[in-house]
Formats: structure tokens, sequence, C-alpha cells
């Protein structure tokens, strides 16, 4: 199992940007694939972005896609999203995610970070 902690969330107004950081622990972070997924109040947990291994690919939902950019450093066991334009309905808790594959699904990554809440204000 991977420890994963999330960083860099915080209150900010629409338009400006944030970067999340997620460091890991535990096990050799270049041999897993990761992803961000976010839940806001009241909604299921939804795919963010994710990364290869290598970090030579990366997926985006299309609701982020042209704003946030997924990136990993694999020397420093950390992940990182960079949100740019940040909108209202950006406000959620964001996780990182370990896996064996970078996947659109939650349920293809076993281990979890407790989330840092991200709040856009208009």
């Amino acid at each position: 199992q991977v420890r994963l902690v999330e960083s860099g969330g915080g209150l900010v107004q629409a338009g400006d940007s944030l970067r999340l950081s997620c460091a890991a622990s535990g096990r050799t972070f270049s041999n897993y694939a990761m992803s961000w997924f976010r839940q806001a109040p009241g909604k299921e947990r939804e795919f963010v972005a994710a990364i290869t291994r290598s970090g030579l690919h990366t997926y985006y939902a299309d609701s982020v896609k042209g704003r946030f950019t997924i990136s990993r450093d694999n020397a420093e066991n950390t992940l990182y999203l960079q949100m740019n334009s940040l909108k209202p309905e950006d406000t959620a808790h964001y996780y990182c995610a370990a896996g064996p594959i970078a996947d659109r699904s939650s349920t293809s990554y076993p281990d979890w970070g407790q989330g840092t809440q991200v709040t856009v204000s208009s």
C-alpha cells in the first residue's frame, strides 16, 4: 500500500489558480499510475485527471481540460494538479489516488489520500 497525503487546497476567487500536491510514501512511486478525483457535497466522486507511471500520458475530464494540468515528479515522489481559471463549480474535496493503470474509474485505484478542500467563490 502506498500512503498519500494531499496539500495545497484553499479558498480562492473565480479565475484564480491553485496547485495541489500529493506526497507519496511507502512504496515505489514510479510503479503507480496516479489520478485526481473530486467530490462536491451531495454529489458522487468524479474523475478529474490521470497520469501514467512514466508521466508520458495524461487524461482529463472534459470539464477541466485546458484549465487543469496533472504532472508528477518521480524523483520527489510527488503528484501535482495545477488548476487555472478556477470556477465556482470546481469547489470540491480533491483526492489523489494510486493504482496499476491510469483509468477514469475510481475502482481502478486501491490507494487514496484523505483529500484537500478547494473552495472557489464567485
